[in-house]
C-alpha cells in the first residue's frame, strides 16, 4: 500500500515534535528498518520501525483519503505526517494511536483477536511509549523507543508474574519483531490515584491546616517539632507511605526470586556514580564532598545482595487502587542502554529513587508559596514511614546490608546518584527547576550528613 521510500521523508519532519523522540533536533538520516501493513484498505494502517541517526524507533502510520480531516486530528497537528501516494491513492498520514477505529484494530492484532473492547482512549501522558485504555479494562503499550532484546516492562512483569507478586499488572499478550517487545496488552487499574497526585493533595491540606502559624526552622530528618505535625492534617499521607514501603520491599524480595541475587560491587557502583557527578560541572557540585560520600559506600564490607530493580521508581510509578498498592512501568530510565537497565544492583537505589520523589513532591506543591519548614516536615514524616515499613520487610530476606550503618552509607549514595542525575536533566530542560537538585546534593554532603538517622 505504501513504500518506506515515502514514508522517510515525513517520518524525518514528524519524529521530533514527538515527546517520546529522545533527539532535540530533526535527525540528519532515518531509514527504514522493517515495514508491515497491518490494516486495509480505509482506514489503513502501517507499522514502521525507523532507525534515526543511530537510534531505533516505532511509528505506527494512520492512512485516510486525502480530503478527508477527521475530527480527531483537529487538536493534534504534533500527529500529523502529511500527505502521501499509496496503491489505492493519495491519503493523508497520521499517527494511527489517535484514530478510535485503528485503536480497535490494533488490540486485535496484538491479542490475536482474544481481547475485544467498544471503546478506547488514549492516555494523556506520554514518554517512552504511547498508551491506550481499551473499556477501562485493558491497557495497551506501544513501545516507541526500540532496543534489541526483551523490553524490561515485558519482561520484569513475567517473572514477577511467574514467582506469584500480585502488585503489578501482568502480561496478556505481546507483539515483536526478531525478539523486541514492539507491545504489550496489560490489565488496567480502574480507579487508581497515582501516588504522585495522592502526595500533592495531602501537601495541599497540610498547607490549608497550618496557613497561618509561624513556623519553626527544622533539621530534615529529625522527628517534626511541636506545633508543626503534619499528622495533624485531614490528608496525612504517612499511613500510605508505609504500606508503599512494604509493597516495595516485596517487591524486591520477589524480584530477588524471579531473577536471583548475585554479589554486591559497592566499588563498582561508587566508581559508576563518581562518573557520573564528573559529567556535571565543577561549579553546580563539590567533588570533594561527593567522594567523601563516595568512599563510605566503597568501605561497606556488607553492601547486601545485588538484583534487579525497578530502575525508575518514583511516585509517578506506583498506583493506589481500592485493592492497594500497584507498581507501574518497569522499562527503566528510557535514556539508559538497556543492558544497563537489565544489570542487577542494590535494591536501596530503588528506594533512593523514591525519596528524592517525596522531596520534589513537596518542593513543587510549594509554588509561590512560603511553608518551607512544612513541606520539609511532610517529607521527614513520610520518608521515615515509607522506609519503616521498607526496612521492616526487606530485612526478613537479606537482600540488605547486615547494619544499619551499612544502610545509610549505600542508600545515601544512591540519593546523591539521583540527584546528581536530576541536576543534569534540570539544567537541560528545567533550568528553574535546578534548586530542588542542588538543596539534594548540598544535604547529602554537608558536614552533617552523616549523623542523620533514619529509621
Amino acid at each position: 500500500m505504501i513504500t518506506a521510500e515515502a514514508l522517510v521523508g515525513m517520518v524525518r519532519d514528524f519524529l521530533p515534535r514527538q515527546r517520546w523522540y529522545a533527539g532535540r533536533e530533526t535527525p540528519s538520516k532515518v531509514d527504514v528498518v522493517w515495514l508491515e501493513e497491518c490494516k486495509g484498505p480505509w482506514p489503513a494502517m502501517v507499522d514502521v520501525v525507523v532507525d534515526a541517526d543511530g537510534a531505533r524507533y516505532q511509528v505506527l502510520v494512520g492512512l485516510r483519503p486525502t480530503g478527508e480531516h477527521p475530527d480527531f486530528l483537529r487538536t493534534h497537528d504534533d500527529g500529523v505526517l502529511g500527505e502521501v501516494d499509496t496503491d489505492a491513492g493519495r491519503a493523508l498520514a497520521y499517527d494511527a494511536t489517535l484514530d478510535y477505529e485503528l485503536g480497535l484494530a490494533l488490540l486485535d492484532r496484538v491479542t490475536g483477536g482474544r481481547e475485544k473492547a467498544d471503546h478506547v482512549r488514549p492516555v494523556g501522558v506520554e514518554q517512552s511509549n504511547s498508551s491506550l485504555i481499551y473499556d477501562d479494562r485493558l491497557i495497551l503499550k506501544l513501545f516507541r523507543r526500540l532496543q534489541p532484546g526483551p523490553n524490561p516492562e515485558v519482561e520484569v512483569t513475567e517473572g514477577l508474574g511467574r514467582v506469584g507478586f500480585s502488585r503489578v499488572a501482568a502480561p496478556l499478550a505481546t507483539m515483536t519483531m526478531a525478539e523486541t517487545h514492539l507491545a504489550v496488552v496489560q490489565p488496567y487499574l480502574p480507579g487508581g490515584v497515582e501516588g504522585w497526585a495522592l502526595v500533592l493533595t495531602s501537601l495541599r491540606d497540610l498547607f490549608g491546616v497550618f496557613d497561618t502559624q509561624p513556623m519553626p526552622i527544622i533539621n530534615l530528618n529529625a522527628a517534626p517539632p511541636k506545633g508543626i505535625d503534619p499528622a495533624e492534617a485531614g490528608g496525612d499521607f504517612a499511613g500510605e507511605a508505609e504500606r508503599l514501603g512494604t509493597v516495595t520491599a516485596g517487591l524486591h524480595l520477589a524480584l530477588a526470586e524471579a531473577f536471583g541475587e548475585s554479589s554486591a560491587d559497592p566499588a563498582a557502583w561508587a566508581d559508576d556514580i563518581a562518573s557520573q557527578a564528573a559529567q556535571v560541572p565543577a561549579a553546580d557540585v563539590d567533588q570533594t564532598a561527593i567522594e567523601s560520600v563516595l568512599d563510605q559506600l566503597r568501605g561497606v564490607a556488607d553492601a547486601g545482595a545485588a538484583i534487579r530493580v525497578h530502575g525508575d521508581y518514583h511516585l509517578g510509578q506506583v498506583m493506589r487502587t481500592d485493592t492497594g498498592w500497584f507498581v507501574l512501568d518497569f522499562e527503566g530510565e528510557p535514556a539508559r542502554p538497556l543492558e544497563e537497565r537489565r544489570r542487577p544492583t542494590s535494591p536501596l537505589r530503588d528506594v533512593a529513587g523514591m525519596l528524592r520523589s517525596f522531596h520534589y513532591a513537596s518542593i513543587v506543591a510549594l509554588h509561590d508559596r512560603q511553608e518551607t519548614d512544612l513541606a520539609q516536615a511532610w517529607e521527614v514524616r513520610n520518608r521515615q514511614a515509607f522506609l519503616g515499613g521498607y526496612l521492616a520487610k526487606a530485612n526478613e530476606g537479606g537482600i540488605l546490608p547486615s547494619d544499619a550503618s551499612s544502610v545509610e552509607a549505600v542508600l545515601r549514595a544512591f540519593e546523591l546518584e539521583k540527584a546528581v542525575y536530576e541536576l543534569s536533566y534540570e539544567r537541560a530542560y528545567r533550568p528553574p527547576w535546578t534548586h530542588i537538585p542542588r538543596a539534594a546534593l548540598a544535604r547529602l554532603t554537608g558536614p552533617t550528613a552523616a549523623n542523620e538517622e533514619r529509621p
